[in-house]
């Protein structure tokens, strides 16, 4: 049985950052008509501590009380947190599809393997009830290490303990697939579905 992991944004979720404008899902589209909140300032928010928040170094919710104050936002923290993660998770339907049969198959274990803070994490495995789908979640708050960095895959491995094929490996950023691929994974870029359904062993499987 093979160990089979997926990113999150931009793989799972639709991401605010694909390459194709047509395929682009910005949860903070309606921001300033929302909350008054330009979303060129708040991106501000992302330049700053974000990669402690990531790894679980810092609470989402202490940097955000101390950043929105900053931009003039009237709404408070964990209401924002709500309003972000409700509308920051539109699902790839059909590769959770192909996921689900590649399940019934018997032939992997599948995971996701993500660069999340753990308040996101929470909302991603229970409420939108991935859990019911995925054997576990590894994410970087939980390990401490975020994705490119060597000892994020290093905790991977460890947690799923030793395979005998190579961790197959779906994510849209190249840094991430060439950092798995040094680390002996099989590392596949993601684009659209059919990175997903077209890679060699993942066709033959489902078949």
């Amino acid at each position: 049985m093979r160990a089979v992991l997926f990113d999150v944004d931009g793989v799972l979720i639709h991401s605010m950052f694909h390459p194709d404008p047509a395929r682009c899902r910005n949860w903070s589209a309606h921001m300033e008509m929302d909350f008054g909140i330009d979303r060129d300032t708040f991106n501000q928010f992302f330049r700053k501590d974000f990669g402690e928040i990531v790894r679980g170094r810092r609470s989402i919710v202490d940097a955000l009380d101390t950043f929105l104050p900053t931009i003039g936002a009237k709404i408070n923290t964990l209401d924002f947190l709500t309003y972000w993660f409700e509308n920051d998770t539109p699902l790839n339907l059909q590769l959770l599809d192909g996921i689900k049969r590649l399940q019934r198959t018997g032939a992997a274990k599948v995971y996701l393997a993500t660069n999340q803070e753990h308040l996101r994490a929470f909302h991603l495995w229970k409420e939108l009830r991935l859990n019911h789908i995925f054997d576990d979640m590894f994410y970087a708050a939980r390990l401490g290490f975020a994705k490119p960095d060597a000892e994020f895959f290093e905790q991977v491995d460890q947690a799923i303990g030793p395979q005998s094929q190579a961790p197959l490996f779906f994510d849209d950023g190249q840094k991430n697939v060439d950092a798995a691929n040094i680390h002996g994974w099989d590392g596949a870029m993601f684009l659209t579905e059919d990175d997903f359904f077209n890679h060699p062993w993942i066709k033959e499987q489902l078949k």
